[in-house]
């Protein structure tokens, strides 16, 4: 199997003030296309941390941190958000969707930034993913229109749009009723098992850990234990 992530002793400190605060002690972690992977660990565990540097919105203080076989540290602003973009899908636990946007346009956002596709191939790839999340009647409607659940719904989707080899979930099932958040988990999985998208969450959901292919274990910056 190919190998989409490779860490090796990676670190990260956060200046706090004078001080020196490590987030991440020396992480080695790999993570094979089309895996299915679990981070857990309880709060300032690292989690987040862990997940900005293989988003590539952060780089590690020390080690390596390779993405789709690229060394992250080794990029250009340019290159880290084409990687982004191009290999990345994010689901954000605040969601991050833009307000003036509506539903159908906050989904077609990074097709429009990728600049592949056409309009049509747009319309039905954002339409199906949109009915997939159960969304097709609030197609029109802003985000500040819709309940935390529907949002998150909204971000999922658009996370999902450009097919994305890696997608990073950060808390995906945090805003979501049991139904709606094991529909989301069936979604993921099929397109973990028909596309083989590599899903990668951080989450304290037993049913996100309970699909998950591989859990991972953080606690205080540190990996305790890796396990299937």
């Amino acid at each position: 199997m190919d190998t989409i992530v490779s860490i090796r002793e990676a670190t990260k400190n956060y200046q706090l003030g004078k001080v020196s605060v490590p987030a991440l002690r020396g992480i080695d972690l790999e993570v094979e296309q089309g895996e299915f992977l679990s981070i857990a660990g309880p709060s300032g565990s690292g989690k987040t941390t862990l997940l900005n540097l293989i988003g590539c919105v952060d780089t590690p203080s020390a080690g390596t941190v390779e993405v789709a076989g690229r060394d992250i540290a080794k990029l250009s602003e340019r290159q880290l958000t084409d990687l982004r973009l191009r290999t990345i899908g994010f689901i954000f636990q605040s969601f991050n969707l833009v307000n003036v946007l509506d539903v159908f346009r906050n989904v077609e956002l990074p097709l429009l930034l990728q600049r592949v596709a056409s309009a049509r191939e747009r319309r039905t790839r954002v339409e199906a993913l949109l009915a997939r999340v159960g969304l097709s009647q609030l197609l029109k409607h802003r985000p500040s229109e819709l309940s935390g659940g529907q949002r998150q719904r909204v971000a999922i989707a658009r996370a999902l749009v450009t097919r994305p080899r890696l997608v990073l979930a950060d808390e995906p099932t945090a805003n979501l009723d049991s139904v709606t958040g094991q529909n989301i988990l069936d979604l993921m999985r099929e397109l973990n098992q028909t596309e083989r998208t590599t899903f990668i969450f951080s989450t304290h959901d037993a049913r996100v850990m309970a699909h998950a292919s591989k859990l991972v274990r953080i606690a205080d910056g540190r990996i305790a234990e890796v396990g299937s």
